[in-house]
This record gives C-alpha cells, structure tokens and sequence, in this order.
C-alpha cells in the first residue's frame, strides 16, 4: 500500500475527488449540471408520461401574446382592460385569478381605482411583487401601486438563477415574516387550495403536502411533459385574453354579446381554476432558460404551482450523501488502480454503473444526484492512471529501453574487444564524470504524437545528442525514454574528462537550437533538454546477471548528477554542473579555464546533506557574446548583493539584468527568493546554502 501513494496517479486521483466535495457544495459546474438534468427529464417523462401530464383540471392560463397585442391595437394592456379580464373570469367562475402583471407605477390615466375594484371585489385575486435582493440578501420589495396593493395580495416570483437557468425557487423567512408575502406560487396556490402555508425546520407545508426544501431552502422545480407537437405549455393549456374580453377587431364587446355555447366554452377552460393571467410577447422579455429548454415567466410559475400539488417529487442528495458518494468513489478508483489487471474494464463499469444510478434515481424517484463533479473526476482519474502512467510513460519507456539496450560507444567495445575478461561481473572505482539529460515536458510532447512521429523525432534527438557525445570522446551508458546517461574517464584513461563532458553539453545546446529551426519550420515538437555533470569518485563495469549484463556506472557522484540535471527546472537553466567539475579537486583537472559559467548557487540536493556549489555552462571559454555579457555584469552583483543578505540591492541588480534578457532564469529565481527572504527572513546563521526540497 505504501508504494501505490508514491504514484502520481494516484495523488491526482484524491486530489480530483476531494475537489470536487466543495466543487459540488458551491454548484461550480451548475451549467453543466442543467444539462445532464435536463436530459434525465426527457428520460423520465419518457419513462411514465401520464404521471407528468400538466393538470389542465386544475390550472389555466390566460395569455396576452403576439396575437392578442395584434388585435388589440396598442402595449401595454391598459388597467381598465386588466380590471375587466378580471372581473369576467370571475363572472366565470374562476377559483383564484392570480395576476403575473408587475404594476408598480401609477397608471397615467387614472385607471388604478379601477383595478383595484375589480381585485378587491372578490377575495380570490393576487398580483405580483419582487423582492429587491443583494447577494441574496433582501433589501426592499417592489409591489403593486398602494391603492392595488390594499385591495389584494401579492407574492413575489423571484426565481432563483443556478448555472444561466431557472430551476429553483428559494424560501425567504425574512420575506414571510417581515414583508409578509410568500413566493407568488405558493400564495397562488394557498388560495386555490384555500389553507395557509407554514414554514417550519426548511419543510413547506401547504394543505396536505410536506415539501422538504435542499440547504440552501431551494424548492427544485419539476417540469410537465408537453403534448406531442407543442412546444410551450401555454399553447394547450391557456386561452388567449381576447377570448375572455370578448376582443374583435379592435373592439372590446364583453361577455354580454356572447351567447351560451361561447360562455359554456369559457366557463370550461376557466371554471373552479387556478386562473394565471400573463404576457408571452417578446416585448415583454419574460422568458427564461431552464434546464429542459426556453419557458416563459407564467409557465415557470405553472409549473412550480404543479410542482407543489405533486408534493415536489424532485429531490436533491443532500451535501453529506455526496460527499460521501465522493469518497466511497474516490476508494473505488484507487482500489481499481492498484489491480494489475482489467483496469479500463472495471474503471469504464464504475462510470457506467453511476450513471445508470443517476438515472434511475431521478427517472423512478426524483432523487438527484450530481453527476457533473463525480463523472468528470472518474474519467479524469482513469486517464491519469491508464494514459498518464501505465500507457505513456511506461510503454514509451520500455519501447525506448528494448530498442537502444545494446547501445555502447565504440571506445567501450574497443577496450571489451582488447580484454574480454572485462565482461566478468564487477566494477573498478575511479576519478571520473557522469551526465545525465532529460527532455523537457517529454510526456506532453509525446501524446501529441503518433508511435512512429515520437520513433522518428527521439531517433533523430539520440542520434545527435549520442554523436556529439561521442565525437568528445564520451560514453553512452543508456537510455532511460528520452533521457541519456553517459560518462567520461572509462574504460579509457582521460584525464580532461571535466572539460570534455562540458564541451560536449555546450555542442549539444548549440545544436538543439539549430535542430529547433528546423523542428518548427516543419511544424514538429521543438526539444529542449535539460543536462546535469557532476565529478568525482565512480564505481564503473559490467554489472548485471550471468546471462545479462550492462558496462554502467554508480555510486553517489553518479546520483548528484541526476540531481542537478532536474534541477535545473528551479532555476529554469538548461545545462547544469557541480563544483567539483568546474574548478576540479585533487585529483582531476576542472573546466573553469575552458567554459564560461556563471555560479548559480550552494545547494543541499534532496537525498544529500552536503553543499554543493553549482554552475550554468554558458559557452566556451571568451567566446560568449550578445546581451548575456550584460547579464552577467548585473547578475554577478545581484548575486553578490544576496550573499550579503542585501535582498533589496540585489533585487534591483536582477532586475536590470532583465532588461538585457527578460526571461533570464535564475535572474527570475533569486527575484522571488529575495522577495520571500525579505517578508520571511532566514534565520540569523544561516549559512547561505539553498536547502531543495523536491528533486525538481
């Protein structure tokens, strides 16, 4: 169990589940979440479409829509005209006349008293409000003129807006209890049903129905299948205002003109109804996107009336279900993972399987369950697990391993070929100095690629890199995918071997940069490689087993080596070289009077305590030109100045030094480490040395 939490793989996949715990409190991926619920609607209106069938029976809406506006002659529906609707669907026998019409200014012409007449004849009428909210916080209700707001009641039909879509309606004690006025639907339908709603421990109760409301005291809206054909509901279960005004050509003739039948017909549509009067003009800018498409504002407040006779049969998990849905899945995906075997099968069978829960929770039950932050962070951990370990890496590595493991420098067969007992197992310390390369950003380049695209483009970077090696006399130990060990000062004597291995890094640099001109003048991956030397005691020889065995090299400087090749990443350099190499020890001859270098830095490298002092190989020696002669200059007292823990001095010398190159890399490092040193200062002894905690 301990090796599995060494693996990426699998740190990716707590981090991607744990993420989504808070992901999913706060609805970040609601828009998301609308569509997939919008989808299971579909499924389950599919499932039972007679239990979804809008209750015509009960509601009806009146609707003053293009056509009425057409005929009527002028925008907006005066209020003398508003009072005769009203008072015919009364005559009617409507139960409630609940009015979706925001009357908030005095009518110009003196129509108000009018109106308000109408309303306030009968006890069963309503009108609209809004409650005036900042960050859901109320701060005053807009409603109907005085002289309409005493003659009825009002609610107000704020919706609440979850991912660009209307799918909720959210409880406002502060509403009920200081402003007296309930949501619009609930009133509405409180007077229908003739009870008074209560609000106690986040449960609605109107008449006979418990409706639990989610943390947030958000009622979830359910939506009615429409008839075949139709697309918005007022379309099969509303009449249009003309029909109730008795509107012709212009003129208004009232219920007096018509004769039985016609008033039979009304009173069909409209008696012992919940009547809800609105306005589907486009004028009228009252429609909104849900989650199961585009409905205008009357037939959302259809809808959550609808949604409250049916007891509000949609139900979200709550926040600790899911979570603990989240963590039983993340547990799931890590045992998975660990299996050596079926992988993809059993991950794709978790995917499968939570879905078809999803779904079949919401299409039989109304229980939702939040599919847009588990799903994504499934897929995402499989293809961290499968691709990003197993797949990439991993069978890069082999095929790059399998194809250059017999891969030798010819000095090395030479020596095999003058003394075979050199083929025995063994080894021979001596004064030598190892090289490490990796490429950078390997594994994005590599799954941009084609098998045969990576094949050809390593091929042509090996070759290179491996002949430039050579022609310094250098030995390819191997390759690990697309990095390459090698070393100098074995099987043969070689005295320079530090400058050797130097001259080699700076050939190679200056060939990737010409290799990049022609990489993207082709259109392919550009290669940058980060290199690391180190000098010193070596443990060198054909170590291995009887029937395989490799000439390779070990031991501590060989490790340093490998270290500094990564990190060059914390100073964002690209060739990197130990003290030992640049100014030799006793027993080897160093590379400071053959490169120019620029000190980096003292470091303690992670799996060492020592210090060590580390270089950047710039060029070779005084043959370095252009606008890093001006660097240095700037750098070398920056470096000075931060020896001196004169942070802010040195800062301004890096700084100019980044006028000359702005993305100079080390430059940019001792600027943000001055800064952090300058708010958290090191501690009086220290003794200057940069402690890495990574191994870059």
């Amino acid at each position: 169990m301990k090796k599995a939490f060494l693996r990426s793989d699998f740190w990716i996949t707590i981090l991607l589940f744990l993420a989504m715990i808070p992901a999913e409190q706060y609805e970040i991926f609601s828009g998301f979440e609308n569509q997939l619920q919008g989808y299971r609607h579909i499924l389950r209106h599919t499932a039972n479409p007679e239990a979804y069938a809008f209750p015509e029976k009960d509601m009806v809406i009146v609707d003053t829509d293009e056509e009425f506006f057409s005929e009527y002659g002028s925008w907006p529906l005066q209020r003398k005209h508003i009072a005769e609707i009203v008072t015919n669907l009364q005559e009617l026998g409507a139960k409630v006349v609940a009015l979706d019409m925001l009357m908030d200014f005095p009518n110009g012409y003196g129509e108000d008293p009018i109106l308000a007449e109408a309303l306030g004849e009968k006890p069963n009428t309503m009108v609209v409000g809004q409650l005036n909210l900042v960050d859901e916080e109320i701060r005053g209700v807009t409603t109907a003129t005085p002289v309409l707001q005493e003659a009825t009641v009002a609610g107000y039909t704020n919706h609440t807006l979850i991912g660009n879509r209307l799918s909720r309606l959210r409880f406002y004690d502060q509403a009920v209890n200081d402003f007296k006025m309930w949501p619009w639907a609930v009133q509405a339908l409180a007077m229908y049903w003739n009870v008074e709603p209560r609000l106690e421990n986040n449960i609605l109760f109107i008449g006979d129905k418990e409706i639990p409301l989610d943390h947030n005291g958000d009622l979830w809206l359910d939506y009615p299948l429409h008839k075949p054909g139709v697309t918005f509901l007022h379309e099969y279960a509303g009449i249009t205002a003309a029909m109730v005004l008795n509107l012709y050509e212009g003129e208004i003739y009232g219920l007096e003109d018509l004769d039985e039948d016609e008033i039979y017909e009304l009173e069909y549509w409209v008696k012992d109804k919940l009547v809800l009067v609105g306005d589907t003009t486009e004028v009228s800018h009252d429609i909104f996107s849900t989650p199961v498409g585009e409905i205008y504002g009357i037939e959302i407040l259809a809808d959550t009336i609808w949604t409250m006779m049916n007891g509000a049969p949609i139900r979200p998990a709550s926040n600790e279900i899911e979570a603990v849905i989240l963590v039983c899945m993340m547990l799931l995906f890590l045992f998975i993972a660990r299996l050596e075997k079926f992988n993809n099968p059993l991950f794709l069978a978790a995917i499968i399987g939570y879905l078809g829960i999803c779904i079949y929770a919401y299409v039989y039950h109304g229980y939702v369950l939040s599919m847009s932050y588990i799903i994504p962070a499934m897929i995402l951990s499989m293809i961290a697990t499968n691709f990003f370990m197993f797949m990439a890496e991993r069978q890069q590595k082999a095929f790059i391993k399998n194809a250059f493991s017999q891969y030798l420098s010819p000095s090395v067969i030479d020596v095999i070929v003058k003394d075979p007992s050199k083929l025995s197992l063994g080894g021979e310390r001596r004064e030598m100095t190892a090289y490490f390369s990796d490429v950078q950003k390997f594994s994005t380049i590599s799954e941009s690629l084609t098998p045969e695209e990576l094949v050809a483009l390593l091929n042509e970077y090996l070759t290179e890199m491996c002949n430039l090696i050579s022609s310094r006399a250098g030995t390819i130990d191997k390759f690990e995918g697309d990095a390459i060990i090698a070393f100098w000062g074995a099987p043969l004597d070689q005295p320079d071997h530090a400058r050797l291995a130097c001259f080699a890094t700076i050939d190679m640099q200056k060939r990737l940069i010409e290799m990049r001109k022609d990489w993207r003048e082709k259109g392919s991956p550009q290669l940058f490689a980060r290199m690391g030397i180190n000098s010193g005691p070596i443990v060198v020889g054909n170590m291995g087993s009887q029937q395989r065995m490799d000439y390779t090299i070990m031991g501590d400087t060989v490790n340093l080596a490998a270290r500094l090749e990564g990190a060059n990443k914390f100073y964002k350099t690209f060739t990197m070289i130990s003290g030992n190499t640049y100014y030799g020890t006793d027993h080897l001859e160093g590379a400071e009077n053959y490169v120019d270098a620029r000190e980096l830095d003292i470091v303690r490298v992670v799996g060492k305590k020592e210090p060590v002092p580390v270089f950047e190989v710039l060029d070779f020696k005084n043959k370095l030109s252009g606008p890093m002669t001006d660097v240095l200059e700037h750098y070398q007292k920056g470096l000075s100045c931060y020896k001196d823990h004169d942070y802010p001095i040195a800062i301004e010398h890096f700084r100019k030094a980044l006028t000359f190159l702005e993305n100079d890399g080390p430059c940019l490092t001792y600027i943000e480490r001055c800064e952090r040193f300058i708010s958290e200062p090191p501690p009086g002894d220290w003794d200057g040395v940069y402690t890495h905690t990574e191994k870059g």
